[in-house]
């Protein structure tokens, strides 16, 4: 399927205007992007899913054009996990399996720890359990986290992200996935999404609410996550090592699946669309 064959649909949960994207008929597979991608990044999963008899749904986060922005304007982990335990009943109700990318996945993450009986089963892209992500960061990944740093600065930061045509942001995809050259029609999203100022505050809000979780503890409760589980990334990953995904199986009581994935970096679901396709489908359809 392809891009042109899809126009967003709208639904609001949990106080936001959501818009998402969707493919075929059958057990729900909701998917949540990352920044700086959009719902657009899983095209290419979604039509697998519904050629493997699945109703496939990409989510534009919220603060994502077209999606509405957080009307109190939280974007803290609590809050993104309320969202997804929302779309989930007012899609229809019933457990769905999750499939989240970077902020998506830590999205699911939080989503499931806090409900696993709205979800059967999480495939996470790119990001470990946040609690080991944020409680036990190697002095590597720190450096690799440096650009979280930068986000905590408003105006600054949005300044130089939008200047010379988003030049800072591409640099960005560049250094988490340096094998991979995104064309023009995989950037047109990005940077339409960042072409209004509020939308890149919308997307650095993530990163500031999530220093103020740290400070206040709220960061770092997700608690294990009960549904069985699989964690795909990247060895080329520039934005978060391959040693992050390690000492992490305690905070899986349903179980926990490491899926490395060679010659790819960070943005393992477009990089490599169908090779994740098959991991994705893989996972859903295990005994």
């Amino acid at each position: 399927m392809t891009a042109t064959e899809f126009e967003p649909a709208r639904i609001a949960a949990n106080g936001v205007d959501f818009a998402y994207l969707e493919a075929g008929q059958g057990p729900l597979v909701l998917c949540l992007h990352g920044f700086p991608d959009t719902a657009w990044s899983f095209v290419p999963l979604l039509g697998r899913l519904a050629e493997a008899g699945y109703r496939g749904v990409s989510v534009f986060m919220r603060g994502y054009a077209p999606s509405g922005f957080a009307p109190d304007g939280d974007y803290s982990i609590p809050a993104l996990a309320r969202d997804v335990i929302a779309l989930t009943e007012h899609l229809g109700g019933g457990q769905a399996a999750l499939v989240g990318h970077d902020w998506g996945g830590i999205a699911a993450y939080a989503a499931a720890a806090a409900r696993p009986d709205r979800f059967s089963r999480l495939l996470a892209a790119g990001v470990p359990h946040p609690r080991r992500f944020l409680q036990r960061p190697s002095l590597t990944q720190l450096r690799r986290s440096s650009y979280m740093a930068a986000f905590q600065f408003p105006v600054l930061a949005e300044r130089a992200l939008a200047r010379n045509n988003f030049e800072l942001l591409d640099r960005g995809i560049r250094r988490a996935s340096p094998s991979w050259r995104p064309d023009a029609q995989i950037l047109a999203p990005i940077h339409s999404n960042f072409r209004d100022p509020a939308r890149i505050t919308a997307a650095l809000s993530y990163y500031r609410a999530l220093r103020r979780g740290l400070f206040d503890g709220r960061a770092a409760q997700v608690g294990p996550i009960a549904i069985p589980t699989r964690v795909v990334y990247g060895l080329q990953d520039g934005a978060v090592g391959a040693e992050m995904f390690r000492d992490q199986r305690h905070l899986f009581t349903a179980g926990v699946e490491l899926c490395p994935m060679s010659g790819v970096g960070h943005f393992m679901h477009m990089e490599r669309a169908n090779g994740f396709a098959d991991l994705v489908l893989e996972f859903l359809q295990a005994a």
